[in-house]
């Protein structure tokens, strides 16, 4: 149980002497010298490291001190101070996350005298939950703040709300506890608005997103770049990239200047979508309206170049950081090397990571995972294992990321033995299982013509605790559809609606595959009229495969028709 005996200690405390103090002299009317001390306040950043501040600054802001303003959507802690937990603080959050029992875990907190102090522990524990993104752990201590406990809930405690019930998409709920911050006449503030927005356009619940807009306007509180961001940010998480760069559009021609963060998260938006070129001019448009990037801009450029291959590109925005003044991270190293490492030059990653290391800038297991996967894609398995082996060292513990980048080099060469090697390791070490790596076993059983293992993995997989999916099965249509084992195949296919399991475009291609080989162009016609009527929309990899099957000019003048016709209307193309 949990016992409050003692009064909170402040979150920010003086020290009697610290660094970048000094002392100081003033004479009394006896002419007696008084020592006196003129005192820095110190907290502690998020690397660790004790920083001083002028309390002056930050302990007498609106609501009197730092009660209720620990927590500030987009910026962690209000101007940055990470607060020290007091004891009891440190001891409620040990218990919650430690006690596995929701009832254990209430009943301890109603023992807690309802103070000043145990609330700013309460919510300061709250803000190291969202740190850690333990959402769960945050809605159970909000949700007996307001369901059960004496306190009165301010506004920061409805954000966290808000915030953790976005977070584990169940907007209903989220909605819900805006709608009771309303009721409790406590007056929503722009983060309020920001976490609704990017709580409705992750879920694709754009209408109410608009909404949203609508009621800030309506309370006199037009959107700012912070509620922009939000919206553009749940847009992008929600995939709806298209939707966000409208909002990015809007944005402009409400004359809302976008931020740094917003021009940094459209860079990343075209960089996962491979169009580096489009996140160079959205680099060049920011410098153009004098917004300023951060590393986290630089890095989002790199990682746009990287993923596109282009290694000079990425050097040039990695030497501009450099000549900006900024300090290359962990996070730019790393996208510098990725860079190489999907250019194929895995020498050029391994450079970065030492020039990283002679910098000072410790590598992180995203480190080691780029230079195992460099490695592995050049087919330098032993290099891959050497540092796969290093990663251990400092005291990073491999996760399963890891050991299926390793598994990956030694698939590459077709070494089974040691990856059913690394596999038992796995067990070993304790990692658990999952169903993608043993798709990643099925896959090299079958395409090394394995399938006595291949079909005996099959039946662990079914027998559980690991859930086969249809990636599982198009395995197996695939494997045996190549090998010509088309019976085999067949069953497989038809035993998919008995599992619950649809066919998805990989499926239906791969089906058509094993027929295409042996050139039977009518029997291909009628698979893809199947899934035409199934209402599975063809890709580029069904068009080349059908093509593959055309034995004659009429056949691939057929085809093709078929094929430009696809976009337009799939469901009304007919075969004849």
């Amino acid at each position: 149980m949990l016992v409050s005996k003692c009064p909170l200690n402040y979150i920010l405390y003086e020290p009697r002497i610290s660094k970048g103090g000094f002392r100081w002299k003033a004479s009394a009317s006896n002419e007696v010298p008084v020592e006196k001390w003129k005192q820095d306040s110190i907290f502690i950043d998020r690397r660790g490291r004790f920083r001083h501040f002028d309390h002056k600054k930050v302990s007498r802001k609106r609501c009197g001190s730092l009660r209720g303003r620990g927590w500030k959507y987009g910026s962690g802690f209000v101007d940055g101070i990470f607060p020290v937990l007091s004891p009891i603080a440190q001891q409620i959050l040990t218990f919650i996350k430690t006690e596995k029992d929701p009832e254990r875990i209430w009943s301890s907190l109603d023992t807690l005298r309802p103070t000043n102090h145990t609330w700013d522990d309460l919510i300061n524990v709250a803000v190291q939950l969202r740190l850690n993104k333990q959402w769960d752990l945050i809605i159970l201590m909000c949700e007996w703040i307001l369901c059960r406990s004496s306190f009165q809930a301010d506004v920061i405690c409805y954000n966290l709300l808000i915030e953790a019930y976005g977070q584990s998409s169940l907007v209903k709920k989220a909605e819900s506890t805006y709608l009771a911050l309303v009721d409790a006449r406590c007056i929503p503030t722009e983060d309020t608005y920001a976490l609704l927005l990017k709580s409705y356009s992750k879920c694709g619940m754009i209408e109410k997103a608009e909404a949203v807009f609508s009621e800030m306007r309506k309370n006199g509180l037009p959107p700012s770049a912070l509620v922009y961001n939000a919206y553009i940010d749940g847009l992008m998480k929600g995939r709806n990239s298209q939707k966000a760069l409208a909002i990015f559009d809007r944005m402009k021609r409400e004359s809302c200047q976008p931020s740094t963060d917003t021009y940094t998260m459209l860079i990343n938006l075209y960089g996962k979508e491979n169009k580096s070129y489009m996140a160079l001019k959205m680099f060049n448009e920011m410098k153009t309206q004098k917004c300023k990037p951060n590393i986290c801009t630089y890095t989002a450029l790199v990682n746009a170049f990287a993923r596109s291959g282009l290694c000079e590109k990425a050097e040039e925005v990695f030497e501009e950081l450099q000549e900006a003044g900024l300090e290359p991270d962990v996070y730019t190293y790393n996208a510098l090397m990725e860079a190489y490492s999907r250019a194929g030059y895995p020498q050029g990653a391994a450079e970065i990571f030492s020039l990283m290391q002679h910098m000072g800038c410790e590598p992180d297991r995203a480190s080691y995972n780029i230079m195992v996967d460099a490695y592995g894609r050049a087919g330098l398995h032993e290099d891959a294992q050497t540092v796969f082996d290093e990663m251990t060292r400092p005291g990073i513990a491999p996760t399963m990321k890891s050991y299926m980048l390793l598994i990956s080099a030694y698939s590459r060469n077709s070494n089974v033995s040691k990856c059913e090697e690394i596999v038992n390791q796995m067990q070993i070490s304790g990692v658990k299982l999952d169903t993608f790596l043993l798709n990643s076993m099925l896959n090299l059983y079958g395409r090394l013509g394995q399938f006595a293992k291949m079909e005996e993995l099959l039946t662990v997989i079914e027998a559980g605790p690991y859930i086969a999916d249809i990636s599982t099965y198009n395995i197996l249509i695939n494997a045996y559809g190549r090998s010509g084992f088309i019976a085999k195949m067949e069953e497989v296919f038809q035993s998919l609606p008995a599992k619950n399991l649809k066919p998805d475009v990989v499926t239906w291609t791969s089906r058509l595959g094993a027929y295409s080989k042996k050139k039977q162009y009518q029997r291909c016609l009628e698979i893809f009229e199947e899934m035409i009527d199934e209402g599975c929309y063809p890709d580029g990899g069904t068009a080349k495969v059908l093509l593959s099957s055309c034995s004659s000019e009429d056949q691939i003048e057929q085809v093709t028709t078929v094929i430009r016709s696809m976009h337009k209307n799939v469901k009304t193309v007919e075969l004849v």
